[in-house]
C-alpha cells in the first residue's frame, strides 16, 4: 500500500485526521448570500469587492490559493503587490452578475495543478501581471459588450504580453496531520529587472464581533516567529525566515473608510493594503500583535530568476531545519506520484497530467461552509437586527439548516456555495480517489440539519427551495459501486444510512411535485437553467400547467436507483425486498403515464415526431405538445436498469409481486421495453423507452444536424439554429432558438444557457444509459454513427466515441495545437502555458471554447472518470 493510501485508511479513524487542514478557504466570501444583510436581497451590491479588503466576513474568509482548518478558525494565504496596482492582492477579482455581459466572471489566470485526497501535498499557480491590473477596464469593456459578443479576459487586455508577470507557484505538504509545510517560488517571466512584495499572511476568522467570547491572538516569538493562540485550538506557531518586516493588525472592519464611522481599533482589517500601498506607517500595530500577521519580503528578481520562501506551520515548539523541509517536499511529490501511477498506470503522459489536474481541482474546490440560516435571520447579539423584510424572505423557510462542514464546492470563486444537484456529480470521480469522502459529502446533505422536514433537499443558498433533479439516489448507487469494484469491500453500511434518508425525499417529490397524482411531475429548473420555451419556475396564466417530460423522467430514474438499491440491501436483509416492489410498481405507473395518453389527455412521447416532449395542460385547449427538441426529450433514456439474470430466482417476494403485476395490470408494460424477456446474458430490462422509440430517438440524437456535435451531445438540436422553435399561447410567442455558446437572451435572469452549449452532466448520465441499454441488448442493438454515415457500431462503441468526443476538448490536436477548450486564447501555446488545462462549466458545440465558470472542476472532472473509463477500467465495471 503506497503512502497516500495509508493516510487515507488512517482518515477513518479519529486518532488521525489528515483532513484537519486542506484548501479550505474560499475564494470570495464577498457577494455571497450569507454576508448579505441587505432589505432587498441584492447580495452582489450590499458586499462588493471593494470592501472586502476593508471588511470583516460574518460567515466564512477568502484568500488567494489559501490553506485553512476544517472549521475555518485559522486561515493561511497570500498577499502580492508589484508596485503598480491600486490594490494589494490578497484575493481573486472577478465580476459581479450584473457587470458581465455573460454574468458573474473571475477575470484572473490561476491554475490547480496537483493535490492529493489527504492534502499531504497540494500544487497551485497564479500568473500575476507586472503591469497595472487593469480593474476598471475589466468592468467598463464587459459594460460595453452586448450578449452576442464574448467575455472581455483577463488575457485580452494585453497585460500578459511579452511575459510580463510574474509566476508564483505555492506548495503545500503535510508533515503530520496538523504541520504543514509551505513552499511559495516566484519567478520573473519578464523580459526586464522587476520587484515584487510578497506577503505570506495567517489570520483568525473573527466570529468575537458577532458573538462574543475570547478574542483568538497572533503575537511575535522567539527567533522572529509567529505564535498562535485560539481558545479551541491551542498554540499554534508559524516559523518563517529571511523576512524584511513582520505586520500586524486586526481582522476588524474599517468602519471609518467604509461607513464613515468611529473605528474601535486603529488596527483593521485593511492595514496591511494601506502600509504597503499608501506609505501609511501608522496603519499596522507597532506592538507586533493581533489576528492577523504577514511576513513581508520586497524580491528584486532579474529576468528568469525564482526565489523560494519556505514557511511552517506546527504545534512543535522547534522549526524543521531548511534542508527538512525540502526534504517533505521531496518525499510528498514522490508519494503522490506513486499515489495516481498506481490508480492510472498506463495512460500518456497527456492523458495523466489532464487527469492530474482535474482531480486537482476537484480537491482544490474544497471549502469550509459556514450559514446558520436561523441567526442570519435573527440577527447576531453584538450587532443590529437584520431588516424585517429577512423573516419573510430568501430562505426564511429553512431556519433548520445549519451547515459547517467542509464541501465540495462547483468553483470557489464564481459559485462558492454547495449546490445540491452539482455535488452528486462531483461525488463520482472523488469516489475514484477518496470515497469516504464523496460518501460523506451525500450523506451530510441528507442529514437533519440540511434537508428540510418535509423531505426536500435544498437545492443552494440563493434559494434552497429551488427544485433539482433528484440525482442523488443515482450517486449514492454509483459510488457504492465503485468503491466496491475498487476495493472488493461493499460498504453496506453507508448504503442503508443514506436510503432512508433518499426515501424521505423521494417521499417529498411524489407528494409535492405531482399535483394532479397523475405520476406525471413538474419541477421548476431542475438545474437546467429554463431549457424550454417558458419559465418553468413562475406559473403559467389562467390555471394552465407544464406537464415536464425531464421531471418525469427524473423521477422515473430515480425509482430504478432506489430499486437497484433496495435489492443489493436485499442481499444482506430481506425486509427490503417489500420496498424495492414498491419501487418496480411506482416505476410501472410513472413510465405508462410517459408513454400514453389517457382521456383527454396526452402522454409526453409524440408517436409523429418520435421524440418526448413537455405538454402544456389548459382548460380552454386541452393538451399541446411543446415540440421544443431538447434535452428534456432525451433525459427518457436516463431511465433504465438492467437486472441479473438470477435477481428473479434469487428475491421469490419481489418476483411474485412482479407476476402479479403484469397479471393484473398487463397494460403497464405496453410501450415500454419488455420487462421479462431476456437479453443479453439473460439479463433482464427495466426502461421507460422500448427498442422502436429508442430507434427513433437516436436518429436525432446521433444527427450532427440535430445534436451530435465534434465535443459531445449538445443542449438544443442544432435544427433551431435558423428556425427558432415558436409555441404560442394565448396570443403570445415563446421562443427557443440553437445557442451553440453563451446565451444571448436575458430570458429568465439571462442565464439561459442550456440552450445548445455541451454540458458534462447530462452527456456523463447518457453516455452511462448508452452503457446499461449495451448491457442488455448487446450486438443484437446496432445504431448509425453519425447519423447518415452508413457507419453501424454497438450502443457500447457509441458511447466510447461520446466519451472521446468529450476527451478531445482537454486533449492537444494531432499538430500539437491548443485543445479546443482553450483554442479561443493563442497565449495557451506559449511556453509556460501549454499544459495548463481549465476546466470550464461548459463548452462551445460548434468550436468546443471552454465558457462559463472556467474552475467548473466540480462537474466538469468527470473527465477524470471518463478517462479512467476509456483507457483504466474493464468494460463491466462501466454499468
Amino acid at each position: 500500500m503506497n503512502a497516500e493510501l495509508q493516510r487515507l485508511k488512517e482518515n477513518d479513524s479519529p486518532e488521525a485526521l489528515w483532513h484537519r487542514w486542506g484548501p479550505y478557504l474560499s475564494n470570495r466570501q464577498w457577494g455571497t448570500v450569507r454576508e448579505d444583510y441587505s432589505a432587498d436581497g441584492s447580495a452582489w451590491d450590499y458586499f462588493p469587492h471593494d470592501h472586502a479588503r476593508s471588511r470583516a466576513y460574518r460567515w466564512g474568509e477568502d484568500g488567494l490559493l489559501g490553506f485553512s482548518d476544517r472549521h475555518g478558525m485559522l486561515n493561511f494565504g497570500i498577499a502580492l503587490w508589484n508596485g503598480q496596482d491600486p490594490i494589494l492582492k490578497e484575493r481573486l477579482f472577478g465580476l459581479t452578475n450584473s457587470q458581465g455581459n455573460h454574468g458573474e466572471d473571475v477575470k484572473e489566470c490561476y491554475f490547480y495543478l496537483d493535490a492529493t485526497p489527504t492534502h499531504s501535498y497540494m500544487k497551485a499557480l497564479y500568473k500575476y501581471p507586472q503591469r497595472e491590473f487593469p480593474y476598471e477596464r475589466l468592468i467598463e469593456e464587459n459594460a460595453r459588450r452586448t450578449k452576442q459578443q464574448t467575455e472581455f479576459e483577463l488575457v485580452d487586455t494585453g497585460i500578459f504580453d511579452d511575459n510580463r508577470y510574474f509566476r508564483v507557484l505555492i506548495e503545500y505538504a503535510k508533515t503530520d496531520v496538523s504541520d504543514v509545510a509551505i513552499r511559495i517560488t516566484t519567478t520573473n517571466c519578464g523580459p526586464d529587472r522587476a520587484r515584487l512584495t510578497l506577503l505570506p499572511q495567517i489570520w483568525f476568522r473573527n466570529r468575537w464581533s458577532w458573538e462574543g467570547g475570547s478574542r483568538s491572538t497572533i503575537k511575535r516569538c522567539k527567533l522572529g516567529n509567529l505564535e498562535l493562540n485560539h481558545p479551541k485550538y491551542g498554540i499554534y506557531r508559524l516559523y518563517i525566515g529571511g523576512f524584511q518586516e513582520l505586520l500586524f493588525t486586526e481582522n476588524e472592519t474599517n468602519q471609518e473608510r467604509l461607513f464613515n464611522a468611529p473605528n474601535a481599533t486603529p488596527y483593521v482589517k485593511d492595514a496591511f493594503h494601506r502600509y504597503i500601498v499608501n506609505g501609511e506607517k501608522d496603519a499596522v500595530n507597532p506592538k507586533q500583535q493581533g489576528s492577523k500577521a504577514a511576513a513581508v519580503y520586497h524580491l528584486d528578481l532579474v529576468p528568469g530568476e525564482s526565489k523560494t520562501i519556505h514557511v511552517w506551520l506546527s504545534q512543535d515548539s522547534e522549526p524543521l531545519d531548511p534542508n527538512e523541509v525540502a526534504q517533505v517536499f521531496e518525499q510528498r511529490i514522490k508519494e503522490a506520484d506513486e499515489y495516481y501511477n498506481e490508480l492510472t498506470p498506463s495512460l500518456t503522459d497527456e492523458l495523466k497530467s489532464i487527469q492530474r489536474q482535474a482531480f486537482g481541482g476537484l480537491i482544490w474546490n474544497k471549502q469550509y461552509y459556514h450559514y446558520d440560516v436561523r441567526k442570519w435571520i435573527q440577527g447576531d447579539p453584538l450587532q443590529p437586527p437584520p431588516p424585517e423584510e429577512r423573516k419573510h424572505g430568501r430562505n426564511s423557510k429553512w431556519q433548520h439548516l445549519l451547515a459547517a462542514e467542509v464541501l465540495s464546492m462547483p468553483d470557489k470563486w464564481e459559485y462558492p456555495w454547495f449546490a445540491a444537484w452539482d455535488l452528486a456529480f462531483h461525488c463520482i470521480p472523488l469516489a475514484l480517489i477518496d470515497p469516504s469522502f464523496a460518501k460523506f459529502q451525500l450523506t451530510l446533505l441528507k442529514r437533519e440539519w440540511y434537508m428540510h422536514p418535509n423531505g426536500q433537499t435544498p437545492a443552494y443558498e440563493w434559494n434552497f427551495s429551488d427544485v433539482n433533479p433528484p440525482v442523488q439516489a443515482w450517486a449514492c448507487w454509483r459510488v457504492y459501486n465503485i468503491e466496491r469494484r475498487a476495493t472488493g469491500t461493499a460498504d453496506v453500511d453507508f448504503l442503508k444510512r443514506v436510503f432512508h434518508k433518499l426515501l424521505l425525499n423521494f417521499t417529498w417529490w411524489v407528494n409535492r411535485k405531482d399535483p394532479d397524482d397523475r405520476n406525471v411531475f413538474e419541477g421548476g429548473f431542475l438545474g437546467l437553467d429554463n431549457i424550454g420555451v417558458f419559465d418553468r419556475n413562475q406559473p403559467l396564466q389562467d390555471g394552465t400547467k407544464i406537464e415536464q417530460s425531464d421531471a418525469t423522467s427524473w423521477m422515473a430514474m430515480a425509482c430504478l436507483n432506489m430499486l437497484a438499491i433496495a435489492l443489493e440491501l436485499a442481499k444482506h436483509d430481506p425486509s427490503y425486498e417489500d420496498v424495492a416492489s414498491k419501487f418496480f410498481e411506482h416505476f410501472l405507473f410513472i413510465a405508462y403515464s410517459i408513454n400514453n395518453a389517457g382521456e383527454g389527455t396526452l402522454g409526453l412521447w409524440d408517436e409523429e415526431d418520435g421524440f418526448y416532449y413537455d405538454v402544456v395542460h389548459s382548460q380552454m385547449r386541452g393538451d399541446e405538445y411543446v415540440k421544443a427538441r431538447s434535452w428534456v426529450g432525451l433525459i427518457p433514456l436516463f431511465a433504465t436498469t438492467v437486472l441479473d439474470a438470477d435477481t428473479l430466482e434469487r428475491f421469490p417476494h419481489f418476483s411474485r409481486r412482479i407476476e402479479w403485476l403484469l397479471e393484473h395490470r398487463p397494460e403497464l408494460e405496453g410501450n415500454i421495453a419488455p420487462i421479462n424477456v431476456p437479453g443479453k446474458g439473460e439479463r433482464l430490462i427495466l426502461s421507460i423507452a422500448d427498442r422502436a422509440k429508442l430507434e427513433r430517438i437516436f436518429e436525432r440524437l446521433f444527427d450532427p444536424d440535430e445534436f451530435l456535435s465534434d465535443f459531445g451531445i449538445r443542449s438544443v438540436s442544432r435544427a433551431y439554429k435558423d428556425q427558432p422553435y415558436t409555441f404560442w399561447l394565448d396570443g403570445k410567442p415563446f421562443k427557443i432558438d440553437y445557442q451553440p455558446a453563451e446565451s444571448t437572451s436575458d430570458a429568465f435572469g439571462g442565464n439561459s444557457n442550456w440552450r445548445g452549449p455541451i454540458w458534462f452532466p447530462l452527456n456523463y448520465l447518457l453516455i452511462e444509459s448508452l452503457q446499461r441499454l449495451d448491457f442488455y441488448y448487446g450486438e443484437t442493438f446496432l445504431v448509425e454513427f453519425p447519423t447518415g454515415s452508413g457507419n453501424k457500431m454497438t450502443l457500447a462503441t457509441a458511447a466510447m466515441e461520446l466519451e472521446k468526443r468529450l476527451l478531445s476538448l482537454f486533449v492537444a490536436g494531432a499538430d500539437g495545437g491548443l485543445p479546443p477548450s482553450l483554442s479561443h486564447n493563442e497565449r495557451f501555446g506559449w511556453p509556460g502555458w501549454k499544459d495548463l488545462r481549465l476546466f470550464h462549466e461548459y463548452f462551445d458545440a460548434e468550436t468546443g471554447r471552454g465558457l462559463g465558470a472556467s474552475h467548473q472542476t466540480g462537474w466538469t472532472a468527470l473527465i477524470a472518470k471518463i478517462i479512467q473509463q476509456l483507457y483504466v477500467t474493464a468494460y463491466s465495471d462501466k454499468v
